[in-house]
């Protein structure tokens, strides 16, 4: 493995970036041969137009082909002209300088466009869960993939709801990967709960994801990514594994805060990237840990319309519950994906069921775009956006309230 990283408080230039692809390629076996990069979204802060350039540069009249592949999971496929903004590239150079250069959205819903390449069987799955669920899965892929002779994860590594740290092995599950597979992790991850998962780097969810992707019969490499501030701070490629690790290991060190005390409320400000509840949610997930008991976390977000472009109809018939509650109901909910069930709950929080009651640890409020009943009816509160004064919220954390600018990326925790 190779790394580069910046001095404190400096960020890696466009120039350095495109230094080291150069070096991290400079042995790799690329030359005569196909080459497929998975990439994220743009709910993901990463300097793609400096990464997209200078691999596209250096694998120039090296590579027989290069591609990219965008890791998309469940979220709602890229237009072209989204994919053109995440690139950095305008529509004549698409046609121009990178028309070779192919660009396409992952489809986890189409079975065409997937390929299965083996079973974790429920023993297996009962011993890398210790013991929290026995059932098997099925592993599937794009079938993409399998076109190629290298396939190498471009993406940054942050604090993670479901994973415990995003990035390396995570961009091929749920990045590139069916339904069966995504599901089962996904809800692994809810019965942990956030706040036990988020920010710990080796969680029974990374062992089934590493062990889905030992069956990807493919040549793997990895860039990961410490983005601060959506620049780069640092860089590490190797096997997916291990330059994940050494990114996890700083990603824990500058994508951290820690608090004295918690919040009685925490104003939590989703950022643009975050277009529906599905992934604006994250701010919730981020902040949880330092909300009081009783206290309120509202997401303000109002630009947000929508509680899920791709799942809100499944989302609406659940609405929102902790973990505790779907637990009771799982005969109930047995056709709902376990990855709904699993943002369901993240969501909403821990708390209890007990005796038909559900009890949440703290309040969750939309300040959204959504309408007061559709809040309503999904079992979170609702505060309308324009009543929000931040003034009222600036340096106020002596009285127990929390501001939180560009919410959902950096993690929140309490010392101690």
């Amino acid at each position: 493995m190779i790394s580069r990283i910046a001095p404190e408080n400096e960020y890696l230039s466009d120039a350095d970036l495109e230094a080291f692809v150069a070096r991290a390629f400079a042995d790799a076996p690329v030359d005569g041969c196909k080459v497929l990069f998975l990439i994220p979204d743009s709910t993901r802060s990463m300097p793609m137009p400096a990464m997209f350039r200078a691999l596209c540069t250096t694998l120039s009249g090296r590579a027989a082909r290069v591609d990219f592949l965008v890791a998309l999971g469940t979220h709602p496929p890229m237009s072209e002209e989204a994919l053109e903004r995440l690139l950095g590239v305008t529509a004549e150079e698409r046609q121009g300088l990178y028309k070779h250069i192919g660009v396409y959205n992952h489809e986890w819903q189409n079975p065409d466009a997937l390929t299965f390449i083996g079973t974790i069987g429920e023993d297996e799955i009962a011993r890398l869960s210790n013991g929290l669920m026995r059932q098997s899965a099925r592993v599937a892929v794009n079938k993409r993939l399998m076109d190629y002779d290298l396939v190498c994860v471009v993406g940054p590594v942050f604090p993670h709801e479901v994973v415990g740290f995003s990035g390396g092995n995570k961009y091929f599950f749920p990045g590139v990967a069916g339904e069966e597979i995504l599901n089962l992790f996904h809800w692994l991850g809810a019965l942990i709960t956030n706040p036990a998962i988020n920010g710990t780097k080796n969680t029974p969810v990374r062992a089934v994801v590493n062990r889905a992707a030992s069956f990807i019969p493919v040549e793997k490499r990895c860039f990961c990514l410490t983005v601060v501030d959506k620049q780069a701070r640092a860089i590490f490629f190797g096997m997916p594994e291990e330059a994940w690790s050494a990114a996890a290991d700083l990603s824990a060190q500058v994508h951290v805060v820690y608090k004295d005390r918690p919040y009685r409320s925490v104003l939590a400000m989703a950022p643009l990237m975050y277009d529906d509840i599905w992934v604006a949610g994250k701010c919730m997930y981020k902040l949880e840990p330092v909300v009081a008991d009783g206290g309120e976390l509202i997401i303000y977000a109002p630009h947000v319309r929508e509680v899920s472009f791709v799942h809100g109809a499944l989302i609406r018939k659940i609405g929102y519950h902790t973990r505790d509650y779907l637990v009771a109901h799982m005969e109930e909910y047995a056709d709902i994906p376990g990855g709904i069930l699993a943002h369901s709950s993240h969501v909403r929080g821990i708390g209890t069921y007990e005796n038909g009651v559900e009890r949440p640890r703290v309040t969750v409020t939309l300040a959204t775009g959504i309408p007061e009943a559709e809040c309503r009816a999904i079992n979170l509160g609702y505060r309308d956006p324009a009543t929000i004064n931040l003034d009222d919220w600036k340096d106020k954390e002596n009285e127990g309230l929390l501001l939180v600018h560009n919410a959902g990326e950096i993690l929140y925790k309490l010392k101690g």
